[in-house]
């Protein structure tokens, strides 16, 4: 039952009449020995833990031992109090939803790493967000959530989701794609559909580097959490209005792995290049680790 390529998923929700989210749930009762029902209840509990995660947030104010990042998303709530987002509400709440969970990920709360406790911030944002909004029900969230899980699923099958591997472009890259597919799905969307806007999304997050100033999940990690749900939400808006992939998304991940390999260590989490040897940031260090360096 397990589905090593995206080629391979599409077969079989089409032979099947299937949606995504029905072959991998069907897919988890296989391999668990569990009935979808109790999958689905599972999925409920990490919905639930997302929506935690985008609360505590919210209601937090704390910075991080650095003392650089823990209010973006305060300083979000109370513009948006004065003057509303030039995109409107659904917009204004990714935005926040995003940062909240990525501050409470900073914070060292519980979030679910969907699919790296980095990129926290953007599957839960765009899923929460929407469905308060378009008042989607809880089943159709639980749809696109299982979706986004069978998305993320095929990629790591062919490349690790882990910035010191392939770089930010298998974490917030990948979690925007997984993002992505779970909106199409709640939005009504084919398989078609979800692959495209999955695609969509990867090919223009090619070579996305992995470079933490000091080491630390902060920056520039936290605010990327918000920029790439909204991309999320472009790539999705282009798949549902007929918008295709030239380039088939298996291909794509082959690429986003080749990228991986191509891409300096230095530009792999090893806070060794990149933004975490500017000259700002390297002030930083020195004055966070009092001359110490992270890698000593």
């Amino acid at each position: 039952m397990t589905v090593l390529s995206f080629s391979e998923l599409e077969i079989k929700c089409n032979n099947a009449c299937k949606s995504i989210y029905e072959i991998a749930q069907e897919n988890e009762s296989v391999l668990s020995g569990d009935d979808v029902d109790v999958i689905r209840l599972r999925v409920l509990e990490d919905l639930l833990a997302m929506k935690d995660a985008i609360k505590n947030g919210l209601g937090s104010k704390e910075k991080a031992v650095s003392g650089w990042c823990g209010d973006d998303c305060a300083k979000l709530i109370e513009k948006y109090k004065i003057k509303p987002a030039l995109f409107g509400k659904i917009f204004e709440k990714i935005t926040i939803y995003a940062l909240a969970t990525a501050e409470e990920n900073l914070r060292m709360g519980r979030i679910v790493a969907c699919p790296t406790a980095g990129s926290c911030g953007i599957v839960p944002s765009v899923i929460t967000a929407v469905s308060e909004e378009q008042k989607i029900p809880e089943s159709e969230q639980i749809n696109g959530l299982l979706t986004a899980g069978m998305i993320g699923l095929i990629i790591s099958n062919k490349v690790q989701l882990a910035g010191a591997v392939a770089g930010c472009q298998a974490e917030c890259g990948v979690a925007s794609a997984m993002a992505a597919g779970a909106l199409v799905q709640m939005s009504g969307g084919s398989t078609k559909e979800i692959l495209n806007a999955a695609a969509l999304v990867l090919k223009n997050i090619l070579g996305l580097t992995c470079d933490p100033v000091c080491g630390l999940v902060e920056v520039p990690c936290i605010k990327r959490n918000a920029f790439l749900a909204i991309h999320a939400v472009v790539a999705a808006e282009l798949a549902l209005c007929g918008v295709e992939s030239k380039i088939p998304i298996d291909e794509i991940v082959d690429t986003l792995k080749i990228t991986g390999q191509l891409m300096s260590p230095l530009l792999k989490e090893t806070s060794l290049g990149g933004l975490a040897k500017t000259h700002t940031a390297m002030k930083l260090e020195k004055k966070l680790y009092a001359g110490k360096s992270i890698h000593s």
